[in-house]
């Protein structure tokens, strides 16, 4: 069983890869999508009932907050694998000027996210670790290796 976990600060591109890379395949925990912690636990409770794979799209943007989801997606026998957005300030600030509407996030939240970043690392327990980024136009996703 896979599990993907995001980390990257908003408008940063996560949801956009999710919808690209894994909407066909592996189920969509998210705290903007759900809302409450109550639906995020009954969300995971079918998934590990069903054996689906899934990816948390959230933030994760420190180890305590990871941590804690490796320890329940380990005990439940799931692969893990990462994906690190390249949080880049600038980018994610005009990405997030082109949203519309409640999906536009204060600046001050990008900032505050942006500050409390902790970049992941393999010691932290993920199966696969990746590095995604935007080069030239287009979205470059590179095995992590420790020059990223």
């Amino acid at each position: 069983m896979e599990a993907v976990l995001f980390v990257g600060i908003q408008a940063s591109g996560k949801s956009t890869f999710y919808k690209e890379r894994f909407f066909n395949s592996h189920v969509r925990i998210s705290n903007d999508l759900l809302k409450t912690k109550n639906r995020e636990k009954l969300m995971f409770a079918l998934c590990f009932e069903t054996g689906m794979p899934l990816v948390i799209d959230n933030t994760n943007v420190s180890k305590e907050v990871r941590a804690r989801y490796i320890a329940l997606l380990k005990e439940h026998g799931y692969r893990i694998k990462c994906y690190y957005f390249k949080s880049d300030l600038e980018r994610s600030l005009e990405w997030n000027g082109q949203r519309q509407g409640a999906e536009c996030i204060p600046q001050v939240g990008i900032f505050s996210t942006h500050k409390r970043l902790e970049i992941p690392s393999p010691e932290e327990g993920f199966d696969e670790l990746f590095y995604v980024d935007w080069i030239a136009g287009q979205r470059v996703v590179k095995e992590w290796n420790s020059e990223v």
